[in-house]
């Protein structure tokens, strides 16, 4: 059970792990080291709550469930249809910012080589033209290639830590600017979504309540720590004029630091560091938004026209990509307060209420604070959105 423990654990933690990492310093960064790690830890422990919720109802339906036939057991059709189209909204919204920051890197890469700067179209083009061949090998071809990316980003994380904060000033991580939080928080939202594998972890762990607390509590925290080492060395060396350039450009944080950072070192292995961390998302988003669409489809003409689906999965995403300057953060922020908010924390929360008081099913309850602590928490859920249209309508300013 120690061996199944320890893989539930790292699951969790590589499935929240990902590309929102690279916001992050610019995101939150522009209210300072101590803020951003404020909302960080605030934002850990908001979903922590919403991972409960999705535990608790997952251990009382059948197995092999998933968020979506977990919303139509509990809250009926519509329920299925809301969690359908969010999840569906989610995945795009997080494809959109992948291709983003991806064909960003190329760019930059040829125009170091050549002096010439390519159209971003171009430079997405032959990595989507990958990315299908890699999908229509299927899943194997596409965990053996993550597998690899993942090596690369773990160790490229390692060695830019290490060799980065030798250059990090102290003065710059004491600069505290509060009211530049409140924006920052739909991005942290996607910093830690792993939600969607805890239905499978509960028959992965036989339903063991306190092995699946454990898991989801340590594998939540590892991404947490990992955060704020990288907020520290990020933020210790790029200054808050460098952090708002970077969010007005809509840049990520790897890119600004390898532009500030007087080291080949530091830009080369931070650029690594950036292609992986997208790269492992970007993989596990389009095999499940290729899935989703295929199953949703469900017209056998229709899904043996491969070609339709990846046009339907790439196309839209690589158009608002291209169409926006700030594709990468606005989508990573539009995934954070719609998608996440909706998906992974309105909607377990609603599933546990009808689980609990109107269908009062069996099972053990996990999430703490009773009535009370469902209406806070979904109180909470609605200001982020409320908070991020505000925001997008420029009805409040960040």
């Amino acid at each position: 059970m120690k061996n199944r423990l320890l893989g539930a654990i790292l699951l969790i933690a590589g499935t929240a792990t990902g590309a929102a990492m690279l916001a992050l310093p610019v995101s939150t960064g522009r209210s300072g080291f101590l803020p951003s790690v404020v909302a960080m830890v605030f934002v850990w422990l908001y979903l922590l709550y919403a991972a409960l919720c999705t535990l608790e109802v997952a251990l009382s339906l059948p197995k092999d469930s998933n968020l979506v036939s977990m919303a139509e057991h509990t809250l009926g059709k519509w329920g299925k249809v809301v969690s359908g189209i969010a999840y569906l909204f989610l995945l795009y919204a997080l494809n959109t910012a992948y291709i983003a920051g991806t064909t960003a890197l190329f760019q930059d890469f040829y125009e170091d080589l050549t002096g010439v700067r390519v159209m971003q179209v171009v430079a997405a083009i032959p990595l989507l033209i990958v990315f299908s061949l890699l999908l229509r090998r299927g899943v194997k071809a596409v965990d053996a290639i993550n597998r690899l990316f993942i090596v690369g980003l773990l160790v490229s994380f390692g060695v830019l830590v290490t060799i980065s904060f030798p250059y990090v000033i102290t003065e710059n991580l004491t600069a505290v600017r509060w009211n530049y939080l409140l924006p920052s928080l739909s991005i942290v939202l996607t910093a830690f979504g792993y939600h969607v594998v805890i239905p499978s972890l509960a028959s992965y762990l036989h339903d063991d309540i306190k092995q699946l607390e454990k898991a989801i509590w340590i594998g939540s925290a590892l991404p947490l720590i990992g955060y704020i080492i990288w907020q520290a060395a990020t933020l210790g060396i790029v200054p808050l004029e460098g952090i708002d350039h970077a969010y007005e450009q809509g840049i990520s944080g790897a890119e600004v630091l390898a532009d500030v950072a007087n080291s080949n070192w530091i830009s080369g292995i931070d650029t690594l560091f950036a292609f992986c961390a997208i790269i492992t998302s970007f993989l596990g988003v389009s095999m499940s938004l290729f899935d989703f669409l295929a199953d949703g489809l469900k017209n056998k003409s229709i899904v043996k026209m491969k070609g339709l689906l990846f046009a339907l999965a790439f196309l839209p995403p690589l158009y608002f990509a291209c169409a926006y300057k700030r594709a990468f953060l606005s989508a990573l922020e539009y995934a954070g307060a719609y998608g996440v908010v909706v998906l992974l924390a309105i909607i377990p929360a609603l599933m546990t209420w009808r689980k609990r008081y109107s269908l009062k099913m069996a099972g053990k309850i996990i999430a703490p604070g009773g009535k009370v602590g469902l209406i806070l928490f979904l109180l909470i859920s609605l200001s982020f959105i409320v908070l991020e249209t505000c925001f997008k309508l420029g009805v409040v300013h960040g």
